[in-house]
């Protein structure tokens, strides 16, 4: 007999099976695939454990409720959508999943850098509607990316390995993160920007991995985008509120810059009616060619959602236990 309960809130919904393989008889496991905050009501008041993927959030009310739970865990990276601090309050902590999509998110950004700045997503756009000769031509001048800057905005897991390989690459990759440690750029062999501005000014690619905070919340906006070189590049497979996307389209248009490619949004789906997501569907703009959006996707692959929902279950294993948890974020 199973002596505890695993709520998981959202986003699985299937079998279960690699949280029952790492939580084996300890608890049972629950999934709700809840599509908004108020369905968990009344349903996760008792959970021992409560595990939480991106589609909702975790908010003071419905954590105020939690009368047994001993961890809530935040099956990804970012735990923007959880109370942390009032969780804390109510001395429950919260884990999060820090290191299973490194590779992914990384491959992700360094792939949709590829499309964009080899004009491979451009070109195959407009062959593919018919439009223009057979030819480069179109996407002409694209710049070769040796010795170009690659701007990392925050050195954390992915955005280390998003640097190493666009150092394979043979690109100049340069960092701003204030939080780093020095000597962080010479164990790497990448070079620190002392501002967000220094780094603005010479990245022909900005690529961002940073959490979202209060502090990094907006922070490549139109202001940040217009201090960039014209024909520069935007990536972002961070936190969708990091990028003012609403500010792309006018950048795109303009020649501020030459493409950009979006994996989140603050809000997902984003509404039709979204400045960038109407541009980007209208094929007379020109973000229809130059604007790459993907659906908060790049941190997956078979072995990586795998390994987050079993890295997360074990995270609920730990703290049933009496285990000291790991990668408490509160």
């Amino acid at each position: 007999m199973p002596r505890f309960r695993v709520v998981i809130a959202d986003f699985v919904n299937d079998d279960l099976r690699p949280e029952r393989e790492a939580l084996g008889d300890l608890a049972e496991v629950v999934a709700l695939d809840a599509r908004t905050e108020p369905d968990l009501h009344g349903r996760v008041d008792s959970a021992d454990a409560v595990m939480l993927y991106h589609d909702i959030g975790l908010r003071r009310d419905t954590i105020a409720r939690l009368t047994n739970c001993k961890v809530i865990v935040r099956c990804g990276v970012g735990f923007d959508n959880v109370d942390h601090r009032f969780a804390r309050e109510r001395g429950i902590p919260v884990c999060n999943v820090p290191d299973y999509g490194t590779e992914e998110v990384a491959d992700s950004a360094i792939g949709l850098t590829l499309a964009l700045t080899r004009g491979i997503y451009q070109l195959n756009n407009r062959l593919q509607r018919g439009l223009g000769v057979w030819s480069y031509v179109p996407a002409a001048p694209l710049r070769r990316l040796r010795g170009r800057v690659f701007g990392v905005v925050g050195l954390g897991r992915i955005g280390t390995a998003a640097a190493v390989r666009a150092k394979a690459l043979g690109m100049d990759v340069v960092f701003f993160d204030p939080y780093k440690p020095d000597g962080s750029d010479k164990a790497v062999g990448v070079r620190r920007a002392e501002t967000l501005d220094e780094l603005l000014g010479q990245a022909f690619v900005l690529s961002t991995h940073c959490p979202l905070t209060p502090e990094t919340r907006g922070l490549i906006g139109a202001r940040a985008i217009d201090r960039m070189p014209d024909g520069s590049y935007l990536v972002n497979t961070a936190r969708g509120a990091v990028v003012d996307t609403t500010a792309i389209p006018a950048a795109v248009r303009g020649g501020k810059l030459a493409g950009a490619a979006i994996d989140v949004f603050p809000d997902e789906p984003p509404p039709p009616d979204h400045p960038l997501v109407a541009a980007w569907r209208d094929p007379a703009d020109p973000c229809h060619d130059r604007v790459i959006l993907n659906p908060h996707s790049a941190f997956y692959s078979e072995e990586g959602l795998y390994d987050m929902r079993a890295k997360g279950a074990a995270a609920c294993r730990r703290a049933l236990l009496g285990e000291p948890p790991r990668n408490v974020v509160n």
